[in-house]
């Protein structure tokens, strides 16, 4: 397709006129159209254009200038844009589609949202959560911004001249100014330049509120995916508050059980804060759901931070239809993925290194979630969308890990009795997958869950399922490609010991496995060398026990545990709300023989009791709790549709 001209424009517009400046409506989708065909002097004649289709070109930019002040409606879906910048010119605008352009961020969003005060919907959703998001950044990049302006200030020479001064504090505030999750630097980076640059031109911090964009009285309810902290005000002033006699604010520590340390020479208990309670997997998007359960989350690794004990601060939670991605120090979702009809139950963290058609390299955080319908959806999470879907199993997906040492392979265990090792490959510029099966693991009864052994990950694989905990050979070069399970472990005499369901499994450090089944009222701690070691070929073993964790004496079950290997922590939940936390560094150094009782937890945190429609959630389980490497954030999910996030202190 070559350049426009106004005979195209006419034929494709509405209504039909002779005239440009007479068209409402153009259609300019599926033409193949470069960004250097939109010529800004011939658009400037639709000078009563209200909605624009550019959807299906090649598009890379959108020209400057291009005059359509009147546009209300713009679609410019499949394309190539890498920037959106250019969309200020266009303030009148209520309606954008931007999906298929695989370049966008989730900062990109977020600009989107300060650019275009009147936006109503994007991608055919509601924006205004995300315009609350964006002038509660505004708000703290404002404040921050200010009080570094103060700092620098504070430290300028008088002799300094003072053009050069201002210059000065725009750079160190774009460089020093941090806050919010990395992957948003690049939103609060442009934002801090442009507060910076505003306060030094106004000689003063009495702009503290002028970069708030104005919105529209609706913009406040969010109707769409958003976290909905339990402290703060509901759509229709429904409020989820804490309870007069458990109130938790950002300043107040959680009430918890337990000694702050443990008689026997254990570490002190760590403080541990409640900073968020929300609100995102509801069906509909309603605020009355509290019934939605939520199954499994994972912190995404610090891939690009490329230093030592970098961690992250970006949690995957999934539950219902949906999988949100949110940032735990603000409490932002990030990216919210729904899938009508299916129900999530398991969700896990790989990088990708992808070259591009132009040659660069680049390395892709993919989330895979999985659940009801067997399906496993790849989901590019830096820009929001999924790029590709594996039908692997004919039944429900209980859950699915990556293997630690090989970035494409990823395990899945279905309710169809089977574990399935696929190689997802690279994706290719079209961002498809292909993917093919490795191995098949057969199991006796439903698997749970699964662990890659953390000293051999290449070459055994552990899995906690309804019969027991079971292990396989998962080495590629030995034939053949299905395997029975090939040893089986029990916890205690007795001929009911190998039925037992093991619904917690995870190692604690390279050798020492946390493993937990239901009835028990214990959590296990036991050596995978020692008990290996003793096997020769007897298709059952005894696990060597090394210690016990007292825990919750409910006979109910899936309350899946998990652990801080970096910290010597173990974590479940259990049917009152309650998290355990253990601290066992003390038990993996002490010398034998090791206590014959249970050890009790190093504390309890108490479920704080929210109020939500105007009562109090006194009680919900919580089915999982996870942890991010160094323990500074502490993800819990209920069955009542409430993520809760606490912060180490």
């Amino acid at each position: 397709m070559g350049p426009l001209s106004a005979r195209l424009l006419m034929q494709r517009g509405r209504p039909k006129s002779d005239r440009l400046g007479k068209i409402r409506s153009l259609d300019l989708s599926g033409l193949k159209l470069l960004s250097e065909h939109l010529d800004p002097k011939l658009l400037s004649r639709l000078t009563q254009l209200q909605e624009l289709d550019l959807s299906n070109n090649q598009l890379e930019t959108l020209p400057a200038n291009l005059g359509l002040s009147h546009l209300r409606i713009l679609r410019c879906a499949n394309n190539q844009l890498g920037d959106v910048t250019a969309l200020c010119q266009f303030p009148q605008l209520e309606e954008l589609s931007l999906e298929g352009n695989p370049f966008l961020t989730v900062s990109d969003n977020l600009k989107i949202s300060f650019l275009l005060p009147k936006l109503r919907k994007v991608n055919g959703k509601d924006a205004s959560s995300t315009s609350s998001q964006v002038e509660n950044l505004n708000r703290e990049l404002t404040s921050r911004v200010t009080a570094h302006w103060e700092k620098f200030k504070a430290a300028v020479s008088p002799e300094e001249e003072a053009e050069k001064a201002q210059a000065d504090f725009v750079k160190s505030a774009v460089r020093d100014v941090r806050y919010g999750p990395e992957s948003l630097s690049e939103f609060t980076q442009w934002r801090v330049r442009m507060i910076s640059e505003e306060l030094v031109a106004s000689g003063g911090p009495q702009v503290h509120e002028a970069d708030v964009p104005e919105r529209p009285p609706k913009a406040t309810a969010a109707q769409e995916p958003r976290a909905r902290p339990v402290a703060r005000k509901r759509p229709d002033d429904i409020s989820l508050n804490l309870s007069p006699n458990k109130r938790v604010c950002t300043s107040a520590l959680a009430q918890v059980e337990g000694s702050p340390q443990d008689s026997d020479g254990g570490q002190p208990a760590p403080d541990l804060e409640p900073l968020h309670f929300l609100q995102c997997h509801s069906k509909n998007n309603s605020p009355r759901d509290l019934d939605t359960q939520l199954w499994a989350c994972a912190f995404e690794p610090a891939w690009e931070e490329g230093r030592p004990g970098a961690t992250s601060q970006t949690v995957a939670t999934c539950g219902g239809e949906a999988v949100c991605v949110i940032d735990c120090q603000t409490g932002i979702v990030l990216h919210k993925y729904k899938a009508p009809g299916e129900e999530f139950f398991s969700v896990a963290w790989t990088a990708l290194t992808v070259v591009t058609q132009a040659g660069h390299k680049k390395r892709w955080s993919v989330l895979a979630a999985a659940g009801l319908r067997g399906l496993v959806r790849l989901l590019h999470v830096r820009a929001g969308f999924c790029c590709g879907v594996i039908r692997a199993h004919k039944k429900a997906i209980a859950t699915l890990c990556f293997s630690p040492t090989h970035e494409t392979h990823l395990f899945t265990a279905s309710y169809d009795k089977r574990i399935i090792l696929w190689d997802l490959g690279v994706p290719n510029h079209d961002y498809d997958f292909q993917a093919s099966q490795l191995l098949t693991l057969d199991t006796t009864s439903i698997p749970l869950r699964l662990c890659p052994v953390a000293s051999c990950p290449d070459a055994y694989l552990l899995a906690g399922c309804e019969g027991g905990c079971c292990c396989w050979d998962v080495r590629l070069e030995q034939p053949p490609r299905r395997r029975p399970c090939e040893v089986e472990f029990v916890f205690s005499e007795g001929s009911e010991a190998a039925t037992r369901r093991v619904d917690g499994l995870a190692f604690v450090n390279e050798d020492v496995v946390a493993s937990k089944g239901n009835g028990l009222g214990t959590i296990c701690l036991w050596s995978w060398s020692q008990t290996w070691g003793a096997r020769g070929k007897r298709p059952t073993l005894a696990v060597v026990v090394l210690a016990r964790l007292q825990w919750s004496p409910t006979r109910l079950a899936y309350f899946s545990l998990s652990t801080c290997p970096g910290e010597g922590i173990v974590l479940c939940g259990d049917e009152e709300g309650n998290v355990w936390v253990y601290d066992v560094r003390h038990l993996l150094t002490q010398q034998p023989p090791l206590p014959a009782a249970p050890q009790a937890p190093t504390q309890i945190l108490k479920w704080p009791q929210p109020w939500a429609l105007g009562q109090m959630v006194t009680k919900t389980m919580v089915n999982t709790v996870v942890a991010n490497p160094t323990f500074t954030y502490l993800t819990a999910l209920t069955d009542s549709n409430i993520v809760a996030i606490w912060k180490r202190q």
